[in-house]
């Protein structure tokens, strides 16, 4: 049974971003496995201490993914339509999370069960390649982020995430770009306005 529109679009997207070969069926039969979910803004999506039980599909709105050290919040990552969002770790090992997710707005999103996910991945060899690409994807994401914290500057790092997700230049708060970025929100001002 098909859930809606915004579902079927989604899946279109998210399947385009990482695996555009998959044929309509296996498109179909993901998609029979979300779960539908709602949350407005500021509401926590997953706490620390719990497990993530899915990959997150997001349909409509911005997520963020973040940590507490030294008493503050680290963003880790954003995601907005069209992107997945996972905690790769609790996921995976399916044990308690250090990482929280929360709803920057009002959010649409789709859920795919850690059992509903295992099962297609032994049953069918698409969604098995579409699951692999999620994993070595973020592990290249997780990479690249690393690498420019240690050889980039404050602006490069800037400007990349203006011309990577300019979807979240426009719709994140600064402070919470400038965590992602690993700068104060100072330096964040002085590198948008252009005077670093």
């Amino acid at each position: 049974m098909r859930k809606n529109g915004l579902s079927e679009a989604t899946v279109n997207a998210v399947v385009n971003s990482r695996f555009p070969e998959m044929s309509k069926q296996g498109r179909a039969l993901l998609e029979e496995m979300l779960v539908c979910k709602t949350a407005e803004k500021g509401e926590a999506i997953l706490k620390q201490g719990e497990i993530a039980n899915g990959i997150v599909f997001v349909g409509k709105g911005m997520l963020r993914q973040f940590y507490y050290k030294n008493g503050k919040d680290v963003t880790e990552h954003f995601s907005y339509e069209g992107c997945i969002l996972m905690c790769i770790e609790s996921f995976i090992k399916q044990e308690p999370t250090r990482l929280l997710v929360e709803a920057l707005e009002s959010a649409t999103y789709f859920e795919l069960p850690y059992d509903k996910l295992q099962m297609l991945i032994d049953t069918n060899p698409e969604i098995n390649t579409f699951y692999r690409k999620i994993i070595e994807y973020s592990l290249i994401v997780s990479q690249v982020k690393a690498d420019g914290w240690r050889f980039e500057t404050a602006r490069d790092r800037y400007s990349l995430l203006s011309e990577q997700h300019p979807e979240v230049i426009k719709r994140a708060p600064l402070s919470h770009i400038a965590s992602y970025l690993l700068m104060t929100p100072e330096t964040l001002s002085r590198v948008r306005s252009g005077t670093l």
